[in-house]
C-alpha cells in the first residue's frame, strides 16, 4: 500500500513537470519531541522506518522521479521546530545508531538525501549537520555509506542563522551538493546564485547516478496512470 501510494504520488508530481520528490522522511517517530515531524515519520522503529521507507523510494521510482530521504542523520529527537529555531539534540553516539539506520539502510537506494539542521553535540557540538563538514563526511558519507546527492533542508529556516548566500557558500564548503532555498524572493535568489559555485563533477557523478536508479525502476507509463 505504500509502495502504490508512493507511486501515484510521484504520478501526479511527473506529469505536472516535477521529477525530485522530498520525500520519504526516515526520521524516527520519537516519545517525548516536537511534532514538527509527527505523523510523517512512519515508525519509532528503525526496521519498520527503513521497510515503509523503502517501498516509498520503489513506488516514487517507479514513477520516474527521484525521491529525497530526509532528514539525514535523523530529527527525530529534536525538542524545538526547526523552522522556527535551532534544535540540539544531546543524545549519545550509541542511541544515535537507532537514527541513522534507516538512511544506512537506504543508503544505496539511487534517492538523494536532504539534511537536518540540527547540532548534534556527540558529533559536532558547534554546528547544525548542514554547515558540519564533520558530519557530512564520518557520519553522513562515512558511517551511513550514502554517496548520493546531498540537498541542504531550505536555508531560509528559523534555524539557519545569517544570510542565505553566505549559508549557501558554508553548506556547499562542509560537503553537500545542493542548496534548497525557499522564500521565493528573486533578490535573493540572485545572490545565493551569485555565492554557489557550479556543480561539480563529484556531484554530477551522484546526479546521473539518481537519474540512473530511476530510470531502471521507472515502470511503463500506463502501468501509473
Amino acid at each position: 500500500a505504500a509502495e502504490a501510494n508512493a507511486t501515484l504520488l510521484g504520478a501526479d508530481c511527473a506529469a505536472a513537470g516535477l521529477d525530485v520528490v522530498c520525500s520519504p522522511c526516515l526520521d524516527l517517530r520519537l516519545p517525548g519531541t516536537h511534532g514538527v515531524i509527527g505523523d510523517r515519520a512512519f515508525s519509532a522503529d528503525p526496521a519498520e522506518v527503513s521497510r515503509l521507507g523503502a517501498a516509498w523510494v520503489r513506488g516514487l521510482q517507479s514513477a520516474g522521479c527521484i525521491p529525497v530521504i530526509k532528514h539525514i542523520p535523523g530529527h527525530g529527537r529534536a525538542l524545538v521546530d526547526s523552522h522556527a529555531s535551532l534544535p540540539r539534540v544531546e543524545a549519545s553516539v550509541a542511541d544515535l545508531a537507532a537514527d541513522i539506520a534507516p538512511f544506512r539502510d537506504l543508503a544505496g537506494s539511487g534517492a538523494w538525501a536532504m539534511t537536518a539542521h540540527i547540532v548534534y553535540a556527540a558529533w559536532d557540538a558547534a554546528r547544525p549537520a548542514t554547515l558540519s563538514p564533520v558530519v557530512v563526511e564520518r557520519i553522513i558519507r562515512g558511517a551511513i555509506g550514502f554517496d548520493g546527492v546531498l540537498l541542504s533542508d531550505d536555508l531560509a529556516m528559523g534555524a539557519m542563522a545569517g544570510q542565505s548566500d553566505e549559508l549557501a557558500a558554508a553548506t556547499i564548503a562542509a560537503g553537500c551538493d545542493v542548496v534548497l532555498h525557499c522564500t521565493g524572493v528573486l533578490a535573493e535568489t540572485a545572490a545565493i546564485l551569485a555565492a554557489s559555485p557550479p556543480l561539480s563533477a563529484v556531484a554530477a557523478r551522484r546526479l546521473d547516478a539518481a537519474r540512473a536508479a530511476t530510470r531502471r525502476a521507472r515502470l511503463p507509463a500506463t502501468a501509473v496512470a
